[in-house]
């Protein structure tokens, strides 16, 4: 049996450059309506859907509506990961930005506690889990249209095209709060925190036209053997548990550690402990965004030369570096500091988000992989991503002192470089032999971490 050096048939920049802008954009609009839920879950929501109650009770009520996206994310994982192992990535991503955009703009047509009483918070609960659902199917999707798409050597540059939708959607949200803030708290409690969840219906329009443009990925073109499983989530689970594990570590950070520095963060710093002004602090976020946005591609370029691996590992220290002076120039108000600090972290933690969508693509072979990286995603942020605001808040009132979180989230970065240094990569794009070629498939090969 010969064997030759022949690639398979669709990898090249250009079908890579479309399928990355595609996977940017949807995941743009998608992290967009997340974060602003959690932006308004930590600035207004206390006060809109649960007024009768102290602020830290309210608080937590808040970060638990925050929470119960988070878990219904594995389950979104499995449903749209049949979907996406069975019938392709693009019909799976297009129901998921659908989804997630009619629940936000629901979101903000839902009258308050004031109108509805306790039907007002049961709603919320429902249109989050729809978002939960979409988002637990749109990251892994979105993940592959990019990886799969790109050749040999650029496949974290690629892929980093869907780890750019993270900060511009941050940027937007957070940026409509900064401009919303600017008329006043009345107006933002009362009605202004509705306009951003509104405006996502202008956004679905553009997604969906971008998202219908792009062609499936080579990889599930190519009907790799084994590839369609008849039931991808059993196969996942009996195959793929080890490195399923290992990519709940590798979240820990990537999602919990973000959502400590973001989320977390803006409700902390506006708490009457603190005192700073939610203006000042949106500010800093969505600058901080902003920084991360332009740094994003740069560190995934840079992943395709040091690897994956090893950006996680710089990322993981410079996080933890980071975190510790941003807690102190918060507590001290020193504003120009929390700029810098603020826009510092989002890079650091950039390190282990920059790499993700190629790191765990790459963790799992073509057969299955749609749904064991959502599976795995879904998970460890449902955990991690969920549970953290909610850990951080019982910590903090717990001990009497914020150094609790800044232990937690050194813990978080830990558990990720575990999960990095174990974690097994496989390359779509081995050399094949001529008989594979004939039978239409592809071979796949183990290449070193």
């Amino acid at each position: 049996m010969s064997t030759s050096a022949v690639q398979p048939a669709g990898h090249s920049h250009r079908r890579a450059l479309r399928a990355g802008f595609a996977a940017m954009v949807g995941t743009s609009i998608e992290w967009y309506d997340f974060y602003v839920y959690a932006t308004a879950a930590a600035l207004v929501f206390p006060q809109v859907f649960f007024p009768d109650v102290d602020r830290v009770t309210g608080t937590l009520a808040s970060f638990g509506t925050y929470a119960v996206a988070f878990f219904m994310r594995p389950l979104g994982g499995i449903i749209f990961g049949h979907i996406g192992d069975k019938l392709g990535r693009k019909p799976a991503l297009t129901v998921t930005l659908l989804m997630m955009g009619i629940a936000t703009v629901l979101v903000g047509c839902l009258p308050g506690y004031a109108t509805l009483g306790i039907a007002a918070p049961i709603l919320l609960v429902l249109l989050r889990m729809v978002q939960g659902l979409a988002v637990g199917g749109e990251w892994g999707g979105a993940s592959l249209m990019a990886v799969e798409s790109a050749p040999p050597r650029f496949k974290v540059f690629y892929g980093g095209f869907t780890q750019v939708g993270n900060p511009f959607g941050a940027m937007l949200a957070t940026g409509a709060f900064w401009w919303l803030s600017t008329l006043g708290d009345e107006a933002l409690t009362t009605w202004g925190w509705r306009v951003p969840f509104l405006f996502s219906i202008v956004l679905i329009g553009v997604g969906f036209w971008v998202r219908y443009r792009v062609e499936e990925t080579p990889v599930f073109e190519a009907k790799i053997e084994g590839h369609k499983q008849s039931t991808p989530v059993l196969f996942a689970v009996r195959n793929n548990w080890w490195p399923m594990l290992l990519g709940f570590c590798i979240i820990a950070m990537s999602s919990g550690g973000y959502v400590i520095a973001t989320t977390f963060v803006e409700n902390y710093s506006t708490s009457p402990e603190v005192g700073l002004n939610s203006q000042t602090i949106l500010a800093a976020m969505t600058i901080a965004s902003f920084v991360e946005l332009l740094i994003t591609l740069p560190l995934a370029w840079l992943g395709d030369k040091w690897g994956s691996k090893t950006l996680i590992y710089i990322g993981a220290v410079g996080s933890i570096a980071v975190f510790v002076p941003l807690v102190l120039v918060i507590q001290g108000h020193q504003i120009a500091w929390i700029f810098v600090l603020a826009s510092a972290l989002r890079i650091t933690l950039s390190g282990a988000w920059a790499p993700l969508s190629t790191l765990m693509a790459q963790m799992f072979r073509p057969q299955a992989r749609y749904t064991s990286m959502s599976l795995s995603y879904g998970v460890g942020a449902a955990v991690w991503g969920g549970l953290s605001p909610a850990i951080a808040t019982a910590l903090i009132a717990g001990t009497g002192s914020f150094w609790a979180a800044v232990v937690f989230f050194g813990v978080l970065c830990i558990l990720a470089v575990f999960g990095a240094y174990f974690a097994p990569q496989h390359s779509d794009n081995a050399p094949v032999t001529e008989s594979l070629i004939a039978r239409g498939t592809t071979a796949i090969r183990t290449v070193e971490g």
